[in-house]
């Protein structure tokens, strides 16, 4: 790490409150990644009649365990007694994944936080020869569970990972195609620069979400269909930043001097001119990441987002809103939400910090 970027690093983590966001958004995205092993209705690792399994991973027939379905549901009381009564199993700390229906409620759905079982009708259903913390604790329901019996933490926890990773993916394509955009514009100016920007205007004035509305008419929305169609209209955002710093720099003396060395034009552009308009453009990343996942779960609340059933932040939101009578839905999701946003926006705010060559120690 040379001079330049170690005295970022130090701004960067002078910022206090951008600094721990960071960590806190990148240990809760690292956290949602490994949610089948969080959240799931099927153990981490078993073991039946002497041969281990590992459920999580891999579709078991339940004919292995003496059923005739095609899958195992490790959830049923006949199976678990089963693989009790000739083995282990070993489940994760929440015994539901994002699509599953809890039909044990004593309540109807949407129930409230920590409904469930009592102790001694979920030890009756499920045989002691089970764990008490299996039987108990995992099948509780700690934030509640929405309209259709699931588990709302699962359904966090998958819905977090699926909207981050969005974000992330949407900012990455949409940099590229915005920053070479941006860069052929402000580099080689004139008429270039103009066609590519009537081209923009026309192109950025496209109604989005129209085109989504009449897309899912024909076919079902998926998350690579959903990102490819964001990206195309996405990646307008940064053009113009880039195209700044590049008009403004392509008469530098620096540049003019690599051009009577005889350096290639793109050479110029991308070895020369691009690392200094890169400063503008991470600095605007964390506030695109923001956007990303908000345009994401607009979409799902409207319906016209990820395919139903899938564990979505939008759908939750609509969910809040459906049943005003269950406020836990309501304000889990705007906890979330918030949280995220908030952390998004003060990590933008310590890179800015950061890049900023006038910014001194405090």
């Amino acid at each position: 790490m040379n001079a330049l970027n170690k005295r970022r690093w130090a701004l960067f983590k002078a910022n206090r409150r951008g600094f721990w966001s960071f960590w806190i958004f990148f240990g809760l995205f690292m956290l949602t990644l490994f949610a089948p092993l969080i959240a799931n209705d099927r153990p981490i690792l078993a073991s039946y009649k002497g041969e281990l399994l590992f459920p999580t991973l891999v579709e078991y027939p339940e004919s292995k365990f003496g059923g005739f379905l095609a899958k195992t549901n490790f959830r049923d009381p006949v199976n678990l007694d089963e693989i009790s009564a000739n083995g282990w199993m070993v489940w994760p700390p929440i015994h539901y994944s994002y699509n599953t229906v809890n039909t044990e409620l004593p309540l109807p759905a949407p129930s409230p936080p920590a409904s469930s079982l009592s102790k001694d009708v979920a030890c009756a259903k499920y045989p002691q020869k089970i764990a008490d913390a299996q039987c108990i604790g995992g099948n509780m329901n700690w934030l509640g569970t929405d309209d259709q019996g699931r588990d709302v933490v699962a359904r966090l926890l998958y819905g977090y990972r699926v909207s981050v990773a969005f974000g992330l993916i949407l900012t990455f394509f949409s940099s590229v195609i915005g920053i070479a955009a941006g860069a052929v514009q402000g580099y080689y100016g004139g008429w270039t620069d103009l066609i590519f920007q009537r081209f923009i205007d026309i192109w950025s004035s496209m109604p989005t979400l129209y085109l989504l509305i009449i897309i899912a008419a024909f076919v079902t929305p998926t998350f690579w269909l959903l990102l490819f169609i964001l990206v195309l209209f996405s990646w307008t955002g940064l053009v113009r930043l880039i195209r700044a710093e590049f008009l403004r720099a392509r008469n530098f003396e620096y540049v003019r001097a690599a051009r009577a060395l005889g350096l290639s034009n793109f050479k110029i552009m991308f070895k020369h001119l691009l690392p200094n308009a890169m400063i503008s453009a991470v600095t605007f990343m964390p506030f695109l990441i923001a956007g990303s996942v908000t345009t994401l779960t607009a979409l799902d609340y409207l319906g016209f987002g990820l395919p139903p059933g899938s564990p979505s932040l939008g759908e939750l939101v609509a969910q809040g809103k459906n049943n005003i009578q269950a406020p836990w839905l309501g304000f889990t999701i705007f906890l979330l939400m918030s949280t995220m946003l908030t952390l998004l926006v003060f990590i933008g705010e310590a890179v800015r910090d950061a890049l900023d060559p006038r910014k001194t120690f405090v």
